[in-house]
């Protein structure tokens, strides 16, 4: 059997989007997902908060750079990847994010209405 990544995620933005470009011009743009687990134990309301870096390349990154701003709602389609670097110092470092395959835009800057939801590929 072989593996299987897919990560679906409904959260608000915790920050507006920051895009930029590769040397080769692909659109690349980041933002932060928080989202909320409400539950309960032995009749007291708890929450957890899982704040998670998203990542959208080409179009629907430049389309979520122009549509969504801190607060927004988005419901995230894509797959968990680690990403790793190594800093000037020469210290190697790693960090999980996903890259969206999809942003559904829930919300544009008020109450969502029919027609307003976008679901872009990517």
């Amino acid at each position: 059997m072989g593996e299987y990544n897919k990560v679906i995620l409904l959260g608000n933005l915790t920050r507006d989007p920051e895009l930029r470009y590769t040397p080769a011009g692909l659109a690349v743009c980041e933002f932060p997902l928080a989202v909320h687990h409400k539950y309960k134990i032995h009749d007291e309301a708890k929450e957890d908060v899982c704040y998670i870096d998203i990542v959208v390349f080409g179009r629907v990154g430049e389309r979520s750079k122009e549509h969504l701003h801190r607060g927004s709602r988005v419901l995230v389609d894509g797959r968990l990847t680690q990403r790793r670097w190594e800093t000037p110092e020469g210290r190697k470092r790693s960090k999980y994010e996903v890259v969206a395959n999809t942003v559904q835009f829930i919300d544009l800057g008020g109450a969502s209405t029919p027609g307003q939801e976008e679901d872009l590929p990517l």
